[in-house]
C-alpha cells in the first residue's frame, strides 16, 4: 500500500508541472533551459553520489542528445500552451498521447495496427471536438497541447528501445543533457527573432527559483528516480495505468487553484462541454491498458511461444 501510494504522489507531481509552469514568470524558452539544466545537475548528482557509472559510447552519446533535443522542443509547446490557454484545455490536449503512441508505434516499431487502438483513437477524436466546440477561444492552445502530445509519443517510443541498451537514470541525464544543450544552442536565434525585441528573460523573480527548484528537483529528479525504484516491486502495467492519471490530477488541481482565487487561474472557469469531452478522452486513455493486457493475453493462449 505504501509503494501505491508513493506512485500516486508521483503522478500528482508530474500533474503539478503544468501548475508550475504557469506560476513561473519566465517564458517557456527560457523556463524549459533552466529546468533542464538544474535537472542535468541534479541527474549527475544521484548518479555520483549512487556511485553509478555515467559514461556511455559516443555514438550512443549523439542518439540520446537527439532524443533530449525532442523532449525539450515537448516541454516548450507543453508550457506554451499552458500560457495559451488554461491549464486544464492544455492537459486536456496532453491527454491524447495514447493516441498519438497508437499512431507512431506501428511506424517506429514496425509492429501492426491494433483495431482497438484505431477504436480508441476515434473515441479520442470525439473527445476533442467537443473540447474544441465548448472552448473556441481557447483552440491554438489545445493546437498546441497536441501536437506537445505527440513529440512526447514519439520520444516515449524512441526511448522504448534505448532503455533496453542503457539504465533509466543515465539516459534520462544525457537527455536533459541533449535537451538544454539543445536550448542554449537555439537562444542567440530565439532572443533576436521570436521575443520581439524583449531579449532573453533569464532572470527569475519573487518565488521562481521556490517555483524552479520544485519543478527541477521533485517533479523530475525526483519523481523519475522515484518511479524507476518502484518499478522494482509494482509491474509495468500499474505503473502505466497509474500515470494515465496525469492529466486528472492536474486538471483538478487547476480547479483547486482557481477555486482559491490563485491569480492567473481565472479562466480555469471551464464550461460543461469542456468536461464532458475531456471525460470522453480520459475515459479512452484509461481502457487503452486494460485493452493492451486483454490483447497480450489472447495471443498468449493462441501462440504461447511467440507470444
Amino acid at each position: 500500500m505504501k509503494d501505491y501510494l508513493r506512485l500516486h504522489f508521483i503522478v500528482l507531481l508530474w500533474g503539478f508541472t503544468a501548475i508550475l509552469g504557469k506560476l513561473i514568470s519566465v517564458p517557456p524558452v527560457e523556463l524549459v533551459f533552466w529546468r533542464t539544466a538544474l535537472a542535468s545537475l541534479g541527474l549527475l548528482a544521484l548518479l555520483v553520489g549512487r556511485r553509478r557509472p555515467w559514461r556511455i559510447p559516443a555514438a550512443d552519446v549523439v542518439r540520446l542528445l537527439g532524443v533530449g533535443a525532442l523532449v525539450a522542443v515537448h516541454w516548450i509547446t507543453f508550457f506554451l500552451s499552458a500560457r495559451l490557454s488554461s491549464v486544464s484545455v492544455s492537459l486536456a490536449g496532453m491527454a491524447t498521447l495514447a493516441l498519438w503512441t497508437s499512431l507512431l508505434e506501428p511506424l517506429v516499431l514496425w509492429r501492426k495496427v491494433r483495431g482497438y487502438e484505431v477504436g480508441l483513437g476515434l473515441l479520442t477524436m470525439v473527445g476533442l471536438y467537443i473540447v474544441s466546440q465548448a472552448e473556441l477561444d481557447q483552440l491554438l492552445g489545445l493546437g498546441v497541447a497536441i501536437i506537445s502530445a505527440g513529440l512526447s509519443a514519439l520520444f516515449s517510443v524512441l526511448n522504448s528501445k534505448l532503455v533496453k541498451q542503457h539504465p533509466p537514470l543515465r539516459l534520462t541525464l544525457y537527455e536533459m543533457v541533449g535537451a538544454c544543450l539543445s536550448i542554449a544552442l537555439f537562444l542567440p536565434v530565439y532572443s533576436r527573432y521570436f521575443t520581439g525585441g524583449r531579449g532573453l528573460q533569464l532572470a527569475l523573480s519573487g518565488y521562481d527559483w521556490l517555483w524552479l527548484l520544485l519543478l527541477a528537483g521533485v517533479c523530475t529528479v525526483y519523481a523519475f528516480s522515484a518511479s524507476v525504484e518502484l518499478m522494482k516491486r509494482i509491474s509495468a502495467f500499474v505503473v502505466n495505468l497509474t500515470i494515465n492519471l496525469e492529466p486528472v490530477y492536474g486538471i483538478l488541481l487547476a480547479v483547486l487553484m482557481y477555486t482559491l482565487h490563485v491569480s492567473g487561474f481565472e479562466e480555469e472557469k471551464l464550461s460543461p462541454g469542456f468536461y464532458a469531452g475531456t471525460l470522453i478522452i480520459l475515459v479512452s486513455v484509461l481502457i487503452h491498458p486494460l485493452l493492451d493486457r486483454w490483447d497480450k493475453r489472447r495471443l498468449l493462449k493462441r501462440n504461447p511461444v511467440t507470444a
